[in-house]
């Protein structure tokens, strides 16, 4: 049998002498898909306005929180992703069979809360963003939304919805077109990413907590590791990499390739806003921003109708991608606790509890537009169990992707054990200062 050294090296050559059109297609990255989505799911519109806050109250001096997150939250979903592939199994299935039923299912709970908060958080924001465009009542709009992704992730197999939401991922591109409709002084962005000036008070803490908070969510942990899953199941014959090296270093290469570019593409999208915020908002004096419609509304006298336009349909958009993965997200760890048939490829009859928990959180998420309870306070709450939940997740992560009984040969590296905790200390520093009174 060949060693691996000589295996790879083999591959390469043939990699070279193929065209370059088949080289291209061979690239990891002409297969994206869940890191791309996971990483424009980021941005949802909740995430939108937690950025434009960070923006308009602060000016240039948040752009630093960016880069800071983006090894962070790459690693922690490569992580995720890796753990899928390998063992062929969601998170939740793998927290299952290591640790406590019990606390996994309290995890769960807070995860299915904290998701239906977000989801009333982010449709109400698209049906405001809708109204402002349109005219047209923004609590029909709301409705029609959610019955839009209802239907849609009940009633279209995962083969084709994705390749819908990976369309829907180019909406991001509006963020960086707003720059192109005002002046942007990149000489002071480029001094004040590395060194921002701010003093470090209780207001601007709480700003970084909500920055990081938004960036590294605990349903995108989940959502990413399922639909590895659910890809590998779409491919005829595919096994999980434990049951089948023969692919585990494409497939690795691959999630690698998609996870770090979908996180940049989140990435950079974020400072983008924070960026054309800043330049916006703040240098007009506008600093008390609390939803990404707002936002939207208030860039209109300043930037013009072209910078209000793109930035109200990047929030359609992104919502577009983002509800559908906070409530798919909660199935598929609900489904995976429970024992439950699970996935989007399968139809409604066959996984009735899997398409359940979707529908009952989307609903759920759509009522809280009719009750006395505030978008933004649920949102508030929202971003507190995320906070409480994300900090043991990570831990439970990395002790997962660090045994072999778990992941055979394909445990995870040093570096990327080291950026996770790294992750986990930043969260849980984010969490003590978020319940600290006032």
């Amino acid at each position: 049998m060949e060693d691996a050294p000589m295996t790879i090296r083999k591959a390469a050559q043939t990699r070279k002498r193929q065209p370059l059109w088949q080289r291209i297609k061979a690239h990891p990255l002409a297969r994206i898909g869940p890191g791309l989505i996971t990483g424009v799911a980021d941005d949802d519109p909740s995430g939108i306005a937690t950025y434009a806050q960070a923006g308009a109250q602060f000016g240039l001096n948040m752009l630093w929180t960016m880069p800071l997150a983006f090894p962070l939250m790459a690693a922690v979903q490569s992580m995720c992703g890796n753990m899928g592939r390998v063992t062929g199994k969601g998170l939740a299935a793998n927290i299952k069979d290591a640790f406590s039923p019990l606390v996994l299912r309290i995890l769960i709970v807070l995860l299915l809360i904290a998701n239906i908060l977000n989801i009333a958080a982010d449709v109400a924001a698209m049906g405001e963003v809708t109204e402002l465009i349109s005219g047209l009542n923004r609590h029909l709009m709301t409705t029609i939304f959610v019955f839009a992704i209802l239907l849609q992730q009940m009633f279209v197999p995962y083969h084709r919805y994705v390749s819908f939401l990976k369309w829907l991922t180019l909406t991001l591109l509006a963020y960086t077109a707003v720059l192109f409709t005002v002046h942007v002084p990149w000489s002071e962005v480029a001094l004040r990413t590395v060194w921002p000036r701010f003093t470090p008070n209780a207001n601007a803490a709480a700003v970084v907590v909500g920055v990081f908070g938004t960036t590294i969510s605990p349903y995108l942990f989940f959502w990413q590791a399922s639909e590895e899953v659910e890809d590998m199941l779409a491919i005829k014959g595919s096994r999980a990499l434990i049951l089948d090296k023969r692919v585990a270093a494409s497939e690795l290469r691959r999630i690698r390739w998609d996870t770090w570019s979908g996180m940049f593409y989140s990435d950079i999208t974020a400072f983008f806003i924070i960026l054309a915020t800043a330049v916006t908002l703040h240098s007009a004096g506008i600093t008390d921003i609390t939803t990404a419609a707002q936002a939207a509304s208030a860039l209109r006298p300043l930037a013009g109708n072209a910078a209000y336009l793109l930035f109200a349909l990047g929030i359609i958009g992104v919502g577009l991608i983002g509800v559908p993965v906070l409530a798919g997200a909660g199935a598929y760890a609900a489904s995976e606790v429970m024992g439950w048939k699970e996935g989007l490829e399968r139809k409604v009859r066959d996984a009735r509890g899997f398409y359940s928990i979707i529908a009952v959180s989307m609903l759920l998420g759509l009522g809280i537009q009719y009750s006395p309870i505030s978008p933004m306070k649920a949102l508030f709450w929202s971003a507190v169990i995320n906070g409480v939940v994300a900090v043991p997740l990570m831990v439970v992560i990395i002790i997962l992707v660090s045994k072999k009984s778990v992941m055979g040969a394909y445990t995870a590296s040093r570096p990327m054990t080291i950026l996770v905790w790294i992750a986990t200390l930043v969260m849980g520093a984010a969490v003590v200062r978020m319940l600290m009174p006032g």
